[in-house]
């Protein structure tokens, strides 16, 4: 059985370098979204639309239910940013895309964020896949 005082320092230690972690990335973004006007989250949903995408793609990527989507879409498409595409899959459905203006406002915002970008550039594709394994037992409890 691990010694629990050695078993408590390294939680304390992971729990640490996660909320480092998080406050990096979110510190980066929104330091890259504030000079298009953008909250991070905002930028998040324009980064997620470089492509046409559902909309429930640009929700997945927020980790929100995709109807609190929908007034940060009408946001970034007042800004001319993003717009809203007819579907070809889907009759009824629509894409989100970027527009000219959304693309070169994410261009830029990737230049000004590269920990935020892939703050996991640093593993390698194997390591990535273990990590999220893990961090996947973790919540599993």
């Amino acid at each position: 059985m691990p010694d629990d005082d050695v078993t408590l320092d390294i939680t304390a230690q992971v729990v640490r370098l996660i909320a480092a972690i998080t406050r990096r990335y979110s510190a980066e973004a929104q330091a890259a979204a504030t000079p298009h006007g953008l909250t991070a989250m905002q930028a998040k949903a324009l980064l997620a639309a470089r492509t046409p995408v559902p909309m429930r793609r640009i929700a997945e990527v927020l980790n929100a239910e995709p109807s609190n989507v929908t007034p940060l879409v009408d946001r970034l498409a007042e800004y001319g940013l993003l717009e809203r595409r007819p579907n070809p899959a889907d009759r009824r459905g629509k894409l989100v895309a970027a527009t000219e203006a959304g693309l070169s406002a994410a261009e830029d915002m990737t230049a000004h964020m590269p920990f935020a970008a892939d703050p996991l550039a640093a593993l390698t594709d194997d390591q990535r896949h273990l990590l999220r394994d893990l961090l996947e037992r973790v919540l599993e409890g």
